[in-house]
């Protein structure tokens, strides 16, 4: 597969994930985090980092309404829950290094 190729594949691949996002927001971000280590908020900031790697600006804001779907403080309002206390406990567990000895 050459390079122009691959770029076009792995932006289907980016559209397809918002999408399922997008279709699933019953999925939490804390949940991401907690399973995956990412969320919405850090494709949103990867977004912006890809942008000015290659000579784009957008600001984060606009990154999070391309991957939200509408703007954050919308999706936050409608389909953010207050994360409970065993979420933060297994986010905090999950942020805690291992310990090695």
């Amino acid at each position: 597969m050459n390079l122009e190729k691959q770029n076009a594949v792995e932006a289907a691949v980016f559209k397809r994930l918002l999408k399922h996002l997008g279709d699933n927001k019953e999925v939490q971000n804390i949940d991401l985090m907690i399973l995956a280590d990412f969320c919405r908020n850090c494709l949103s900031k990867w977004y912006v980092a890809a942008a000015n790697e290659q000579g784009e600006s957008i600001d984060y804001d606009a990154a999070r309404e391309l991957v939200y779907g509408m703007p954050y403080s919308e999706w936050k309002d409608n389909h953010q829950a207050k994360a409970t206390p065993e979420q933060m406990a297994a986010f905090e567990a999950r942020q805690k290094p291992a310990d090695k000895s």
